[in-house]
């Protein structure tokens, strides 16, 4: 398998790569002139290309004509996951991002344990670390973005198609259920934190068009939970 690399600008006959790539692509793959690698846009295009030199800053690259991904789901699905306590964002992340997830915003709701009390930018960077990592070992042809932090009640969900809220006293209505039909292409999913939503939550979200649903009759933890109802998602939607 070819390894993959991400620019930050559009694909060119020649394009150069700098940074961490260097130190991976010379130190620790060991590639050197004539290997070919993987290279994408970000924005779900990607060329075959031939390595043509490694310098001490830079590698040089000639690529191929681009072509979209092939493993970019049909549907962008945006994650809002109510903020867990410390070290389950990163697994969160990491397993979202391989299964597909367009984005992701940790939220603040009611009953969230964490509550932040300084800049929370330094963690948004680890995240957006995780997720390009994982991009790169999944063949994404995006890397998902971890957005800033947000509250609940703040948050607005406008530019979606579809806004699932999964719940778990939802008892009417199913995942499947609501996703019958669906033609969009732009969906949130909202996870509660280890507490879940509140009742209030619950009511006031669903009042601005937000859809209830069970995940299934067992009790899924808020790691859990978000990879369960994305990898469903997907099953349920994708062409």
């Amino acid at each position: 398998m070819m390894h993959r690399f991400f620019l930050r600008e559009p694909i060119a006959n020649t394009v150069t790569l700098h940074g961490d790539d260097v130190k991976h692509i010379g130190r620790v793959l060991r590639l050197a002139p004539g290997d070919p690698i993987i290279i994408c846009d970000g924005n779900g295009s990607e060329c075959k290309a031939i390595i043509r030199s490694i310098g001490k800053d830079s590698v040089e690259c000639e690529c191929n004509t681009p072509v979209p991904c092939e493993s970019e789901p049909s549907v962008s699905v945006t994650l809002y996951q109510g903020l867990p306590k410390t070290g389950k964002m990163e697994t969160i992340v990491q397993k979202c991002v391989e299964l597909g997830v367009y984005s992701v915003v940790p939220m603040l709701t009611q009953y969230c344990v964490v509550q932040p009390k300084e800049s929370f930018s330094g963690r948004i960077e680890r995240w957006q670390r995780v997720a390009e990592e994982a991009a790169k070992q999944s063949r994404r042809g995006i890397i998902p973005q971890i957005l800033p932090l947000v509250r609940l009640e703040s948050a607005s969900f406008l530019d979606y198609d579809l806004v699932l809220l999964a719940y778990e006293n939802e008892r009417a209505t199913t995942l499947k259920q609501t996703l019958t039909g669906f033609l969009g292409k732009r969906i949130a999913m909202l996870i509660g934190p280890e507490g879940g939503f509140s009742e209030e939550e619950v009511n006031r979200l669903t009042e601005r068009g937000a859809k209830s649903v069970s995940l299934g009759k067992r009790i899924l933890r808020t790691e859990t939970a978000g990879m369960a109802m994305l990898a469903q998602i997907l099953y349920e939607v994708e062409k």
